[in-house]
């Protein structure tokens, strides 16, 4: 069956000359690098490539052609594939040019296989690792430049290989990426050590309201923080992965305030707890150790909602954890 869909998709893709690839709003480190490998992919078959991110690609500088990627379509599109995004939702302001799209590729337990095709892959560690597999089944070749965005995608959403789904297949798929031409020391460099002076003031202003209780550890970071400190991002530029080697945490929680009415949250879970239920449960989604969600209402109330389910679904977990252990 999965040699049949590959078969699918590489006919579509030939058959195919004008291409709009989107991806998730904040966008990460695999959102940008999937969206760029497969994109200069298709360009170097000589395809007419729209690569479209609703809030741009603010701090991927360092990722080779990312002044490729506009914010809005024009024209219409032979072929149109969401990548790293778990529901159609997620890509924002996109949603009403795409319709049904021909293909989705993501790695999110919670994807809603919302497109003709479906290359969803949940024990992946990264949506560019499935790239990677698939890329060559659809008649599409690597060069030092695909290789890199691809393996920016799976230091990214690895945290630099940190995570509890990293084995050995994936350090394979990322020495052939370094064999191919990607600066493993490069990428790790500038996707998790550098950071700007206004996103460690940000930072200073979530921590500054750090708390901890029944083994959650949670924050906020506000509108007003955003706009005195002049951070230009709408996401919490990483903190939520700092908050997660809390020794005292199982999961951390951070709130960011996107307007008056919305806030996302962003939950990490330490191996044995799985967050992407309670992600789901409030309109989002994601994986075991790192899910979302976007929620309507003001930061106070959201705040009052989700701790408490948080801390309720964090002691129900634990208790199954030690019934495990005893029997």
């Amino acid at each position: 069956m999965k040699k049949l869909v590959d078969q699918k998709i590489f006919e579509k893709i030939h058959q195919s000359h004008d291409f709009l690839i989107v991806s998730h709003v904040r966008p990460d480190a695999d959102a940008v690098g999937s969206l760029l490998g497969l994109g200069l992919a298709l360009i170097n078959q000589e395809k007419n490539v729209q690569m479209v991110l609703a809030d741009g690609a603010g701090r991927f500088e360092y990722l080779p052609k990312v002044n490729l990627i506009t914010r809005s379509p024009s024209g219409k599109a032979d072929m149109i594939i969401v990548v790293d995004c778990s529901d159609i939702k997620r890509v924002g302001g996109l949603k009403a040019e795409l319709g049904k799209p021909d293909l989705v590729v993501d790695h999110h337990k919670t994807n809603d296989r919302y497109g003709v095709y479906n290359i969803v892959e949940p024990d992946q560690v990264a949506t560019a690792a499935i790239l990677f597999d698939h890329l060559p089944e659809w008649g599409l070749s690597f060069d030092p430049e695909i290789a890199t965005c691809l393996l920016s995608g799976i230091v990214g959403d690895t945290i630099g290989y940190r995570t509890p789904n990293v084995n050995a297949e994936v350090m394979r798929k990322s020495a052939a990426l370094m064999d191919l031409g990607a600066n493993l020391a490069d990428i790790y460099r500038e996707e998790l050590v550098m950071k700007s002076f206004k996103a460690y003031k940000y930072w200073g202003s979530g921590l500054s309201r750090l708390k901890v209780q029944d083994g959650l550890v949670w924050t906020c970071l506000t509108l007003a923080d955003r706009l005195d400190i002049g951070y230009p991002e709408n996401d919490d530029a990483d903190l939520v992965n700092i908050l997660s080697a809390v020794r005292e945490a199982r999961i951390a929680l951070i709130f960011v305030e996107q307007s008056q009415n919305e806030v996302k949250i962003s939950w990490r879970a330490r191996p044995g707890w799985d967050v992407s239920g309670i992600a789901y449960e409030f309109g989002g989604g994601g994986h075991a150790a790192a899910a979302g969600a976007d929620v309507e209402g003001n930061l106070e109330d959201v705040r009052k909602r989700v701790i408490p389910r948080t801390i309720e679904l964090l002691n129900q977990q634990t208790n199954e954890l030690e019934m495990e252990k005893t029997t």
